[in-house]
């Protein structure tokens, strides 16, 4: 049973940036900064609401995370390769190339797992891991589903994962940069399209959705409504979110369907992120 009744009103929520060109994804940064990807794709850093473009892939960008230094491993669809982008905008391929990388996420030793969509009702999603040395694999497991957001539990010990056409989110057991066992569903979700995952400090699971324009909280017990909006207009098409700021203590929404970044302090903070030393 899902409480329908928002935790945080449309009124808790601020623009953080406007004017991007449909940000499908957002990221923090080691020093609590935001970033953010365009639908040409630009990657874009938000310091303090000013939004400054470091870089443009020319392609389409999914997912971000970073590195210790700050360097930004896009997922560029029209590209099919996840894109290294340091601090002064310069690129280049990091990995094989991948035929769909949606989101990616750092192990602590520097593994980088990969979501390989797919085509979207396709069937042949895989899981790709890119080791610090560029090498790119597929992990056995059956993510056939649409793999799309990634997330590490707070301790390291599990891989939580959305299968878009499941549709809800599995997790999968870590022991270190391996995966071990197959898929575990903790949420379904049926009449959605779930994107995006977070966790927070509480060690709680954010699942942000394409489709409707929802984000809810699990606690491995209970699905709450964190956030909606039946309009579509100011949380439109939530992709994709991360807590940042000091201390991690604002969430961020991406918003596909719109130009903004909205963002609140009434989520609580969010669990620390993992950016490992990658310097060549």
């Amino acid at each position: 049973m899902i409480d329908v009744d928002p935790e945080i009103p449309l009124e808790g929520f601020a623009f953080v940036a406007d004017g991007l060109d449909h940000p499908e994804c957002v990221a923090t940064g080691p020093d609590g900064v935001l970033y953010a990807g365009g639908e040409a794709g630009q990657i874009y850093r938000i310091d303090d609401g000013d939004v400054h473009l470091i870089a443009s892939t020319g392609g389409f960008i999914l997912g971000l995370c970073l590195d210790a230094d700050s360097n930004v491993y896009a997922c560029d669809l029209r590209r099919h390769e996840v894109i290294r982008v340091t601090p002064s905008g310069e690129m280049s391929r990091y990995g094989e190339p991948i035929p769909v990388p949606n989101y990616p996420v750092f192990t602590d030793d520097g593994h980088l797992f990969v979501s390989d969509s797919g085509p979207r009702w396709g069937g042949d999603g895989r899981l790709m891991r890119i080791a610090p040395d560029g090498t790119t694999a597929a992990m056995d497991v059956d993510v056939r589903a649409f793999p799309n957001g990634l997330a590490i539990s707070p301790d390291g010990r599990w891989l939580y994962l959305v299968l878009t056409t499941l549709p809800g989110v599995v997790r999968m057991r870590l022991d270190g940069h391996d995966v071990v066992g197959e898929p575990e569903t903790i949420v379904e979700l049926a009449q959605h399209v779930p994107d995006g995952l977070a966790f927070d400090a509480e060690g709680r699971l954010l699942i942000s959705c394409y489709a409707p324009d929802v984000v809810y909280r699990w606690d491995g017990d209970s699905l709450v409504t964190l956030a909606t909006d039946p309009l579509h207009t100011t949380i439109a098409s939530p992709t994709n979110l991360a807590f940042f700021g000091p201390d991690r203590g604002r969430l961020a929404l991406a918003s596909l369907g719109r130009w903004h970044i909205l963002g609140t302090d009434r989520a609580g903070a969010g669990a620390p992120l993992r950016y490992p030393s990658l310097a060549r």
